[in-house]
């Protein structure tokens, strides 16, 4: 095994602060580094989750390198999810009735993966670019028509972009920004690409949904930041961009659309003052509410093993279902591997047929979760239950029982 070099001191990534740590995961593994057998150089890093007592960013206390973890073979399709491809489609069509009206206008998306988005836009005949560093989704969107850059974004490649292409009517970025630590160059990259009234626009997973429902699995190596309204408006606020709305979203278990604009350019829209307020009136980032969660996570991670011991007791059988990078941050924290849970079942096929990162159990097809199907499920793609549980109603049907740990451990 290896170790990544730790991150020197504790200053915020974003504003130079002091950055307090509240919670430690422990030895954790490239959440994403699925092999078909696990190598004898595994790479593990200590996950612990810390916040600014400036900014109050609450970010990760050690990086993983980027190529490490976004790479030609990064196995994530935004497509996958027919509730994702809905919802990417939407994003699509409203930026086409709204921020792409003018003439002959542009949109650059952050992050595009396999194209989801910018294939709507593509076959709407408007100008885009999609800039993603792992080349083999990038490779799928070239292949639905997306014109892609393979990239990291930062400040050099917006100046370069703009000398191609002219400035941005609008920068998208889903499930993107919170992967990136260098998130000043990102913002300087912003403010050299964007039109003078142009919007920069991200939704990533909310700090605020992940206490509420103590979704402790949506803090692993890929997502370095976790936003508030509070800390956006800080990261943005140096580099001449002002929070102008936010919107609450279902998907991915609870996220924020941010939509910025140059400072001065447009009016604020009522829902920012309100989620602050709300923020403010939850305590969201004092030690208190911190401390809170930490103990929420410890006692999920009691309950979790404990039932998972009984059933294995009694003779049950257990599988996983949905072998996502989340799910390494929980097999990992509670020390679950094929004792417990024998295999794991995905429908990604660049998944099938390998070892979860860490915890090394195997990863097969759905044909084995169906012949025969088990007693019992963990549902580690739990922002997906309600579509997974119509799809899989022969489970159900057969007596099969789905177990949750978000917000806390059931049997359903």
């Amino acid at each position: 095994m290896s170790f990544p070099k730790q991150r020197s001191g504790s200053r915020c990534r974003v504003c130079g602060g002091p950055v307090s740590e509240f919670f430690d995961f422990g030895r954790q593994p490239l959440s994403d580094a699925f092999h078909e057998q696990p190598p004898a150089d595994e790479l593990f890093f200590r996950l612990a989750v810390g916040n600014c007592s400036w900014c109050t960013m609450v970010q990760l206390m050690e990086e993983v390198p980027r190529d490490r973890m976004f790479h030609a073979g990064y196995p994530y399709l935004s497509s996958g999810s027919a509730v994702m491809r809905d919802h990417f489609g939407k994003v699509a069509g409203r930026f086409l009735e709204t921020e792409l009206t003018g003439p002959n206008p542009f949109v650059v998306e952050l992050g595009c993966n396999d194209g989801v988005m910018l294939r709507t836009i593509a076959e709407a005949g408007v100008r885009h670019l999609g800039v993603e560093p792992s080349g083999g989704v990038a490779d799928l969107a070239a292949a639905k028509g997306v014109r892609v850059r393979k990239s990291f974004f930062e400040e050099q490649v917006a100046t370069e972009i703009l000398a191609q292409d002219g400035p941005a009517d609008v920068i998208y970025a889903a499930n993107t920004l919170c992967h990136i630590p260098y998130l000043g160059s990102i913002l300087r990259g912003v403010d050299a690409l964007l039109a003078p009234d142009g919007v920069f626009v991200f939704e990533d997973p909310y700090f605020s949904d992940i206490v509420e429902r103590a979704s402790f699995d949506q803090i692993y190596d890929e997502h370095f930041y976790l936003f508030t309204v509070r800390s956006v408006q800080a990261a943005a606020r140096p580099y001449g961009l002002e929070l102008v709305d936010v919107e609450r979203l279902p998907v991915h278990g609870g996220e924020v659309r941010y939509t910025l604009a140059r400072a001065g350019g447009r009016r604020l829209a009522p829902a920012v003052a309100e989620l602050l307020a709300e923020e403010h009136e939850r305590r969201l980032t004092e030690a208190e509410t911190l401390a809170g969660f930490g103990s929420r996570v410890e006692g999920i991670r009691e309950r979790l093993v404990t039932l998972l011991r009984e059933l294995k007791a009694k003779g049950k059988r257990v599988a996983g279902y949905g072998a996502t990078a989340k799910s390494a941050t929980v097999l990992n924290y509670c020390g679950i591997g094929p004792d417990l849970i024998p295999y794991i079942t995905d429908t990604t096929k660049a998944k099938q047929g390998t070892k979860t990162p860490g915890s090394h159990i195997p990863v097969l097809g759905p044909e084995a979760f169906r012949d025969p199907y088990p007693d019992y499920a963990v549902l580690f793609a739990w922002n997906h239950a309600a579509e997974i549980m119509e799809k899989e109603v022969g489970f159900a049907g057969v007596g099969g029982e789905w177990i949750t740990y978000v917000p806390d451990v059931r049997v359903v």
